[in-house]
């Protein structure tokens, strides 16, 4: 289980911002590195059966709104997310399972928590 922090950043106006901060990486994280593209893909791919708008996604991937705007449209295109539905003015999105790159990034995201879970489970079943 994943916990999160939330931090307090005040900023030199005196605005007090809020931030969650994942105390615990995920395994695909800790095993390509902690980058927005590769936060945001995490989120999708831990949550895959739902649509999410943008703000959303920027929100629970801990990315910026402007970050992601920068490289979601590459997603867009590439066909590794595709658009669900339009609510009022926001657009939903979600994992295109029927892409074969996302299939196989999600095989790797499951090998990967295997392969570290695995181990703990039957160390604590021996101790």
């Amino acid at each position: 289980m994943k916990r999160i922090v939330i931090l307090y950043k005040i900023e030199q106006t005196g605005k007090i911002n809020k931030m969650k901060v994942k105390e615990n990486k995920s395994f695909f994280l800790m095993q390509f590195g902690d980058t927005p593209q590769l936060r945001v893909l995490d989120f999708l791919i831990g949550f895959h059966f739902f649509d999410y708008p943008l703000t959303e996604i920027a929100r629970e991937s801990n990315v910026s709104y402007n970050s992601l705007k920068v490289f979601f449209p590459y997603f867009i295109e590439s066909g590794i997310v595709s658009k669900t539905r339009k609510i009022g003015k926001s657009d939903y999105f979600k994992l295109n399972m029927d892409n074969q790159f996302v299939k196989n990034l999600i095989k790797l995201d499951w090998s990967l928590t295997k392969r570290n879970v695995l181990p703990e489970i039957k160390e604590k079943v021996y101790t």
